[in-house]
């Protein structure tokens, strides 16, 4: 056993003296790859973007003359696409703050609500004993698989009757409805992994059911709810179909997504203003991700079971 052992490392050491092992070339290989991959990724990513940003502040006559350039010079450069976009139309602009504001409105009320209701529901689910508890998950869900214009027409009608078509608040009751399901199921798997021998502890402890959810899996579940408040937000804000069927007729409630798409079926809309309205579109989903990172990467480690 001892010769084989000192085979062993005498070939790791002459294996080590040569400066191109085939170990080493395969790490050297291996990481170059990597690094392309990645930058890869983030070109294709962010490089859409990145030109739409470009457009968004170049003139329209630059960008007539050389519509291919992917950099703006000093000369170039101004930001009175975004002032158009954002000025109200009594003032010439498009209105996109008031879009904005209704858009805000709809989102975080969404995701407020949503939560409100998807939060005792999954876990009374995943926690409590009851009639037909294993198919309520699958009832939840096949609510996806009908596609959402066959709920268009029956939705404008009755909005219509009880007169809340052009209304924010109609719009926001169809978008809880549509998310609440799907969260309820999101939120459903994550109470499943907290472990339940620390809520029997702090039942043995005289803490009641509610105490027991609000004080223990509330706050290990935070994860889970704030990527699914983040992913609510992005399907209220980004949502165009039943905005576009309800508020067409009141452009003073229009979400963002709807005043986006009234420029981008304009031909009399410059495309440098079209790309303004786009960036201010997709620049807060990005500020909102990247403020809510820190908190999904720190409730990921929030708690342990001590045994």
């Amino acid at each position: 056993m001892s010769t084989e052992i000192r085979t062993r490392r005498e070939r790791n050491a002459v294996a080590a003296g040569r400066p191109w092992s085939r170990d080493r070339v395969e790490t050297l290989i291996l990481t170059w790859l990597r690094w392309i991959v990645i930058a890869t990724i983030l070109i294709v990513t962010l490089f859409p973007f990145y030109y739409m940003l470009v457009l968004s502040v170049r003139p329209i006559s630059s960008l007539l003359q050389d519509p291919g350039a992917l950099w703006v010079s000093a000369g170039e450069f101004n930001l009175e696409t975004y002032t158009s976009v954002l000025q109200s139309p009594s003032d010439g602009g498009q209105g996109f703050l008031i879009f904005m504001r209704n858009s805000a409105l709809v989102a975080l009320g969404t995701v407020v609500v949503t939560l409100i209701l998807a939060i005792p529901g999954s876990y009374a689910i995943s926690r409590l004993q009851f009639f037909g508890r294993q198919r309520i998950s699958a009832l939840f869900l096949a609510v996806y698989l009908f596609p959402s214009i066959l709920l268009a027409i029956p939705l404008f009608v009755f909005f219509t009757r009880i007169g809340l078509r052009g209304e924010l608040l109609g719009l926001l009751l169809v978008y809880v409805a549509q998310v609440v399901p799907v969260s309820i199921y999101m939120l459903r798997n994550y109470f499943e992994t907290i472990p339940i021998s620390l809520e029997e502890a702090a039942a043995i402890d005289g803490a009641s059911r509610f105490t027991i959810m609000r004080r223990i899996s509330l706050p290990l579940a935070m994860p889970a709810i704030v990527s699914n408040g983040l992913y609510i937000f992005m399907i209220a804000w980004n949502e165009f179909l039943f905005a576009l069927l309800f508020l067409v007729e009141s452009r003073e409630n229009w979400t963002v997504s709807l005043g986006l798409s009234q420029l981008a079926g304009s031909i009399e809309i410059p495309t440098t203003v079209l790309m303004a309205g786009s960036v201010i579109l997709t620049l807060p989903i990005i500020i909102i991700f990247f403020a809510a990172e820190r908190l999904l990467t720190e409730g990921l480690t929030a708690g342990a079971e001590k045994g």
